[in-house]
């Protein structure tokens, strides 16, 4: 902005900015006059005016001040999902929760508001990325890190989360460097323990949730064993797949030992059902067998008792016994035959007298009995 120059002159009032004439040219202020008006002004403040005793007393107001603001520096608010860390020159103090707090100023007290209630995620084989064209969440795969050697040594590619949050604060800060780190570290190494103990199969298809569980059993125990103060919420796996390149091979050989478990379960089927049914044919024949050396054994016994009976009774009496064992005989021959009896004596010359009582009997049956004949055309 240049100078005012009324009255036609250069410079106001016949002087330069620096109060010399402008034929002089320019002089610089004194510094001297510079300090001794500010300090004029500084007196100014305080009633009274100047001196030693009052400057004594504006530095002690000063001082007071200053100190007033340190300690009030020790405020600090804690929020609802933190929990404040007080470090006292540099050791732990104690723990405070959420709301407003007071700790010494710095450098007596030091304090440290981790987030104990968030749930933080780690990203095993894979890493997700921000949102990419047409919103959607982009994904790279970490083959160093998917790869893992099954217990049938096939090589599956594993991507899985593991969710954590901080269970005790002081030992989060203090037992372990890079909690993050650690816990993908030992989250890798313990699935790569699972899967090195599991076959292929198990760990594609029905094992996932048994894989889950021991995995994050293990890493809270693992957790633990370091003091690491971490919480192990869960273990998600995201897939468990044969890699990319032999993905198609690997399908053929699962279709192939399904058509395998197929046939191998009709032929069980089969089985089943025809072995049983042998089991039952055989038991029968042995039973049936059972039952007729049981009767044929019985029988003998029988048999050999009665002769045993009938040879004391023919040794007391022979012709008695004789005889009846004829009679026996022959009533067991002629049962059930028609049976004609003559007296040797009866007879007269060449004369038999005969009386065919069966036939008259049969012949009594066939004719027709009284009252029927004229009912019949």
């Amino acid at each position: 902005m240049p100078w005012n120059t009324q009255g036609g002159g250069g410079w106001q009032g016949g002087q330069g900015p620096w109060g010399g004439r402008p034929g002089g040219g320019q002089q610089p202020p004194d510094l001297e006059e510079v300090l001794r008006r500010g300090q004029e002004k500084l007196k100014q403040l305080f009633p009274g005016g100047g001196g030693p005793a009052r400057s004594g007393k504006a530095a002690a107001i000063v001082a007071l001040a200053a100190l007033g603001l340190w300690l009030a520096s020790g405020f600090y608010r804690v929020g609802p999902e933190e929990q404040g860390v007080v470090l006292r020159f540099g050791k732990l103090d104690r723990l405070t929760g959420p709301g407003l707090n007071y700790a010494l100023p710095w450098p007596i007290e030091e304090v440290l508001t981790p987030q104990v209630a968030r749930v933080n995620r780690i990203e095993i084989g894979f890493s997700s990325a921000g949102p990419g064209v047409g919103g959607r969440v982009g994904r790279r795969e970490i083959p160093e890190e998917a790869l893992m050697l099954t217990g049938d040594e096939n090589i599956v590619d594993i991507n899985f989360v593991v969710q954590w949050k901080i269970a005790d604060a002081a030992q989060y800060l203090f037992n372990i460097r890079d909690p993050e780190a650690t816990v993908k570290a030992a989250a890798e190494s313990v699935m790569r323990e699972i899967i090195g103990q599991t076959p292929i199969v198990q760990a594609t298809t029905e094992g996932r949730r048994s894989i889950e569980s021991r995995a994050r059993t293990t890493l809270q125990q693992l957790m633990t064993e370091y003091g690491a103060g971490i919480e192990i919420q869960e273990v998600q796996l995201q897939k468990a797949d044969p890699p990319a390149d032999v993905i198609d091979a690997f399908r053929d050989v699962q279709r192939a030992q399904a058509d395998r478990e197929r046939e191998q379960n009709i032929a069980e089927a089969f089985a089943n059902d025809i072995i049983p049914r042998a089991r039952g044919e055989a038991e029968r024949l042995l039973q049936e067998a059972e039952a007729y050396r049981q009767e044929v054994v019985a029988r003998a016994t029988g048999e050999a008792q009665r002769f045993k009976t009938i040879l004391a009774e023919y040794a007391k009496a022979r012709d008695v016994t004789v005889q009846r064992l004829y009679l026996e005989t022959m009533e067991e021959v002629l049962k059930g035959m028609s049976k004609v009896i003559v007296e040797a004596q009866a007879g007269v010359g060449s004369v038999v007298p005969y009386l065919p009582l069966p036939e008259l009997q049969q012949r009594r049956v066939v004719a027709p009995q009284p009252g029927q004949s004229g009912g019949q055309q």
